[in-house]
């Protein structure tokens, strides 16, 4: 209580709200196609691997506009970046809702989208520049579990395709953007402890350091793995399983809300033993949790495998940005950004292997052993990296002592 009592003074809540609240509803934009998935794939006749392009091309996206949008935010400001990132969120939706009736023009819209997902490469340095070091884990863990956008996608997106069609949910999504950008308008601030970065030579310093490099890597595999099955699951248990459309996006929901709210938890567990620490033991348990879904299970079981599996990502999602700021601070917004950026390409290729797959395969479960493979490379680039963290003792006490 004491600790959440001095982090309420520490910072700006109603600054932290504004990142959560832009996160959230941008989230919810960018993984739009995935809850749609099994309704374009059935309208459009899709193969499993189109599926999980469809699926994936947004994430994607995300990865390129991040690397737009963080330095913007470095320049000009995380709030003018915010504003004028939902502005252009609007146009995809306008498109999709108009003209989407065919594969090349739901890839045209998920290639737009992406400008919603590099939200993250905003959100996170508008909040963390209010924050000291000793509470960042948990600052960017709440405005991270804007991420929770997810479980609204999955849960009224099918419902509101049953009944109107999927190309109008798009343009239902345009009102909570429209209402999203007026609250950030209001709300949002930025820190005035923020400097502008100097110049290229800045970024130039930041992406040499070896830092950067095995950071990028373990996002990749958690906000990767969390956010590629976001978007695939909904076809994983219609395919597999025979379940109806809204009953796949409910499954979904479920096992999403996990990882979306335990963000926090991640970030503050790290805050107290070190985000290292904490990333080792969540991958070990990834891995495990990975196997089990690879064996296929019947519905009963798998439910409960893939929730808590996303809540461990999730977990790890936090644990990651724990670390940035302490390594970080001048180039925070430009490092959010390709770190982000290698989470959104991690979730690119786990639904395109997925995918993949199962239409050479037949089966869904070499997918799901290939994405524990990665967890498995994670845990070698935690061991890796806790003992040159040691050595140079750049991180935070905890870190070093791990």
């Amino acid at each position: 209580m004491t600790r959440l009592r001095e982090f309420r003074r520490a910072g700006n809540g109603r600054v932290l709200f504004s990142a959560f609240l832009y996160f959230d509803v941008s989230f919810m934009v960018w993984v739009l196609i995935g809850a749609l998935a099994t309704f374009i794939a059935d309208d459009l006749g899709l193969s499993a691997s189109q599926k999980g392009l469809v699926t994936a091309v947004p994430l994607l996206a995300g990865s390129a506009f991040r690397l737009v949008l963080g330095p913007l935010s470095d320049h000009i400001g995380c709030r003018r970046t915010g504003l004028a990132g939902l502005a252009l969120t609007m146009v995809p939706l306008l498109v999709g809702w108009r003209f989407a009736d065919s594969l090349p023009a739901v890839v045209l819209v998920g290639l737009m989208l992406g400008v919603a997902g590099a939200s993250f490469a905003v959100a996170l340095p508008l909040a963390s520049r209010w924050y000291p070091k000793e509470h960042q884990g948990l600052a960017m863990g709440i405005a991270g579990a804007g991420n929770s956008g997810t479980v609204l996608a999955a849960v009224f997106a099918p419902r509101l395709a049953e009944a109107f069609g999927w190309q109008a949910v798009f343009g239902f999504a345009m009102i909570p953007v429209a209402l999203t950008t007026a609250t950030f308008f209001l709300l949002a601030r930025d820190s005035p402890a923020h400097a502008p970065v100097a110049g290229l030579a800045s970024y130039l310093g930041g992406l040499r350091r070896w830092e950067t490099a095995w950071l990028s890597l373990l996002y990749g595999v958690t906000f990767g793995g969390f956010v590629g099955l976001a978007s695939y699951l909904g076809i994983f248990f219609r395919d597999e399983y025979g379940v109806s459309k809204v009953t796949a996006g409910d499954l979904t929901a479920v096992c999403v809300v996990a990882g979306s709210f335990l963000r926090p938890v991640g970030g503050g567990l790290s805050d107290r033993f070190g985000g290292l620490r904490v990333l080792g033991i969540l991958f070990s348990v990834a891995c495990a949790l990975l196997l089990g879904v690879a064996a296929l299970p019947p519905l009963w079981a798998a439910v409960p495998l893939i929730f808590v599996l996303m809540g461990i990502l999730g977990m790890g999602n936090g644990a990651v940005f724990q670390v940035i700021p302490q390594v970080f601070s001048r180039e925070i917004g430009v490092i959010t950004g390709i770190v982000g950026a290698a989470g959104g390409v991690g979730g690119f290729y786990l639904p395109t292997t997925l995918g993949f797959l199962k239409d050479t395969t037949g089966s869904f479960g070499p997918g799901f052993a290939a994405f524990a493979c990665a967890t498995l490379l994670a845990m070698g680039i935690v061991a890796l990296a806790s003992r040159r963290v040691a050595e140079r003792s750049v991180l935070t006490p905890a870190e070093a002592a791990s």
